[in-house]
Parts: C-alpha cells; sequence; structure tokens
C-alpha cells in the first residue's frame, strides 16, 4: 500500500445499469468531472442505456487498453459491479475505486453519501493504493485450455449431478486429501468473506496473499478449510466421470468434463484498489456482519 500523488486528468465510470440509483447520480459525476476538468469516460454498455435527451461530452471505454487511459476507473454498484470491473482491467493496473450502491458487500469502501467528498480527494491525489491479489486457473478441458482470473474466488460444485463428487487435491505435487463433497471454494484473502465464509472459511484479511480452500458440505467432517501460502500451485483431479461446474467470481462460468485438468495459483498480476488514510477494516467487518449486535 502507498501514496498516489498524481493528480487526476481522466476517470472512467463502470456501473450497473439496471440499478436506479446509478441513472439518479451519473449526471452529478459528469458536472463533478466538469467542474474538475476531468475528463470522463464511460462504458458502452452505459451509453447503449443513456436517454436519448442525453447531451453531455464523454468519452468511450471501446476496448481493454482504453483503460490505460483513465487515472482511476469509478464503479457504481454491488460487489459483482467491482468484481466485473477488476475482471476487464486485468493486468492494466488501473486503480479501482468502489461506491457501494446495493446490498451487503465488503469490496466498496464509498458510499453514495461521502461519495463526492472521497472523489474530490482522489481528484488532488490524497489516497492510497492497496494491491489486491488476484487467483490464476490454467484449465484443460477436453481440447481447450483457458486461463481464468478471480479477485474473489473460483468455485468447482457438482452442477447438475445429485451426487458428491470426489476430487484430489495436490499443492505443489504435494497429496493433500481426497474430498467427497458438493464441491471446493478456491478464494483470495479479498474472496474470504464472500462464499467461502458462508461455508465455513476463515476471514484473511485482504493484504495479505493466500489462497483459501473451503469444501462444501463435506462428506467428512474432519476435512476442514486450509489456508496455503501464495507460492502453492494447486492442483484438482477429478475422481468421477460426472461433468461439475467451474466458476469465477460467481460470474463466469463452463462445465468440465472429467479428463479435465485445472492448476489454480497466484496470478502475475494484482487488482489495484483505491483506499484512504482513514480507512478501517475492522470497522467494516463489525459495520457489514453486525458484531457486537444483539437480537
Amino acid at each position: 500500500m502507498g501514496n498516489n500523488k498524481q493528480f487526476t486528468k481522466a476517470f472512467g465510470i463502470w456501473g450497473n445499469t439496471d440499478k436506479e440509483k446509478f441513472w439518479d447520480y451519473l449526471n452529478p459525476i459528469l458536472e463533478w468531472a466538469k467542474n474538475q476538468n476531468i475528463e470522463p469516460y464511460i462504458t458502452t454498455r452505459i451509453k447503449d442505456n443513456l436517454p436519448k435527451s442525453f447531451d453531455k461530452k464523454v468519452s468511450i471505454i471501446q476496448s481493454a487498453d482504453d483503460f490505460k487511459k483513465i487515472d482511476f476507473l469509478l464503479t457504481l454498484g454491488g460487489d459483482g459491479t467491482i468484481l466485473s470491473a477488476a475482471r476487464a482491467v486485468g493486468n492494466r493496473n488501473t486503480p479501482i475505486l468502489g461506491v457501494h450502491v446495493g446490498e451487503l458487500g465488503f469490496l466498496a469502501e464509498v458510499t453514495l453519501d461521502n461519495m463526492f467528498e472521497r472523489l474530490n480527494t482522489v481528484a488532488n491525489g490524497d489516497f492510497l493504493i492497496q494491491s489486491r491479489m488476484v487467483l490464476e486457473a490454467k484449465v484443460a478441458n477436453g481440447k481447450k485450455s483457458k486461463n481464468f482470473y478471480a479477485l474473489n474466488d473460483f468455485v468447482i460444485d457438482r452442477g447438475k449431478t445429485q451426487r458428491l463428487i470426489t476430487m484430489d487435491l495436490f499443492a505443489n505435487n504435494h497429496f493433500v486429501a481426497k474430498y467427497k463433497s458438493d464441491g471446493l471454494i478456491f478464494s483470495t484473502p479479498t474472496g474470504s468473506t464472500a462464499y467461502s465464509l458462508s461455508s465455513g472459511g476463515p476471514i484473511v484479511m485482504p493484504k495479505l496473499k493466500a489462497i483459501v480452500v473451503t469444501p462444501l458440505s463435506p462428506h467428512t467432517l474432519t476435512l476442514r478449510p486450509i489456508v496455503f501460502p501464495e507460492d502453492q500451485t494447486l492442483e484438482i483431479k477429478f475422481v468421477d466421470d460426472d461433468e461439475v461446474v467451474f466458476a469465477v467470481d460467481g460470474q463466469v462460468s463452463e462445465y468440465l468434463y472429467p479428463q479435465s485438468k485445472v492448476l489454480i495459483q497466484k496470478s502475475p498480476f494484482d487488482i489495484k484498489m483505491i483506499t484512504f488514510k482513514d480507512s478501517n477494516y475492522f470497522q467494516t467487518l463489525r459495520l457489514k456482519m453486525g458484531w457486537g449486535k444483539r437480537g
């Protein structure tokens, strides 16, 4: 984590266009940008859903390389909006500033109430960058090979079958255990407060570099979540003949053949998240999880 002293010349807007509040705040954000003499970029999805009366001058993010033209990406939505933005940014090092518009979420530090205060702070270069670990999965599925990247988690589950699936897990070629369960979650520290947490996994502070493996409803209750260091390459081998589902951040998924090979490891790049000197991770946990509340 470090200070960022550069001043903002351009920024992008990435939003959940299905939320009315996004449209309520789009024009005020663009007015703020105009007053600050900062060039705004919007996504093609936003552009395609603009009302006919829209008359403001904006640039369009038309390709992934356009992320290199902006100093930061402002996201308006829930955690899913940030996850999709992170997947689009990839290895381009564009910092993301998340504004929370939705239900329970852990990723966005800014609320609609303090958004413009925070935007002014960012425009003046008075913010911090926190690097969030990303997972990389190399999947050989039949004749196809793909690489996937996740800020939160990869999930392998039983898909359409009603039976438990059996998988062998290896870490740096060392056998770990045979899992007979509904599936496995492979989580980053950022994703440790998501699906993994609801399945009994630990909370891992986002600053750490680690891989959390959490079984889904294991047949043997002694199979507990395990935290692996960042230098481990995890290999999953499928024992059964059933197809399984491989999901990326809960947003992208595909079926895997029984002979598929899956390798999961730390990605060579991180996602940069904008944070502030007065941000407090434990305060966020207390607020979101209701620690200390009764009833």
